[in-house]
């Protein structure tokens, strides 16, 4: 995978905001989450209310989950009681993917106001849709749209994390690993001051036989790792939020007390 230039990482000006700091959270089936999951939204949630620059807001159309027994977007049963409602916001759909969200992410951006995007898409598309060229042709006019919508927009991109199809489709994996070379250019490339775009790094401790439920789709385990690659990317580039908090997390979500 091709490195992120410097350029790319450089620290920026805080956001600045009379009110509080606008976060949408845009994907695939990894983000909506299916009806009985916590989701990584409710870990980023959980970081930016205990965040000391706050408050922090999450924003976006949708609020709803997944219901695997109906096959539509459209459960509220969270597996955390204590997410509110309103910050339960996003824009992200099962079996969505760039070649979805591009069309409906200037509307979206317009209506809900946010100041940051944090994007985990990809996967779905090169599973399904179009391959890396393709994939990365609609991340740029999804880009292209948002900007559009708000020319200050900032935007976090997590690169797709290959799921179990790799480990037996070489090709897949191929493609997978293509489109994240194409997105660290798209990134390096298009990163403005106005508009400056990051790209997350791969989580570290990410490992689909422990951090999914079925090598695809986030564990708690998992959920915390994704959450961690966006709040690190924000605060080490532009000191926006903490550190997440690290490795605890993990563990606890791991022996089931998270």
């Amino acid at each position: 995978m091709a490195q992120v230039s410097i350029v790319t990482y450089r620290r920026v000006a805080k956001i600045g905001h009379d009110d509080a700091m606008r976060f949408m959270c845009v994907g695939d089936s990894m983000t909506i989450g299916r009806a009985g999951d916590f989701t990584w939204r409710y870990r980023m949630w959980q970081h930016l209310a205990a965040a000391a620059d706050g408050p922090h807001e999450l924003v976006g159309p949708r609020t709803a989950l997944y219901d695997a027994d109906t096959g539509t977007a459209s459960s509220s049963a969270y597996a955390a009681d204590d997410f509110p409602p309103p910050a339960r916001r996003h824009l992200a759909g099962w079996g969505e993917g760039w070649l979805h969200m591009a069309p409906l992410i200037a509307d979206a951006v317009t209506a809900h106001r946010p100041d940051v995007l944090l994007v985990s898409l990809g996967l779905i598309d090169l599973g399904f849709y179009t391959d890396s060229a393709q994939t990365a042709e609609n991340a740029g006019a999804f880009l292209t749209a948002a900007r559009e919508a708000n020319p200050h927009i900032r935007v976090v991109l997590l690169p797709v994390i290959p799921n179990i199809r790799a480990e037996t489709d070489a090709p897949f994996a191929a493609e997978c690993a293509r489109f994240n070379d194409l997105l660290a250019k798209t990134v390096a490339n298009r990163s403005t001051p106005p508009s400056p775009l990051l790209l997350a790094s791969h989580p570290p401790a990410y490992d689909i036989h422990t951090s999914t439920y079925d090598g695809t789709h986030p564990n708690p385990t998992g959920e915390h790792h994704l959450a961690a690659a966006f709040a690190d990317a924000m605060h080490e580039a532009w000191g926006v939020g903490g550190r997440y908090a690290g490795a605890a997390v993990a563990a606890a979500a791991t022996s089931g007390t998270c």
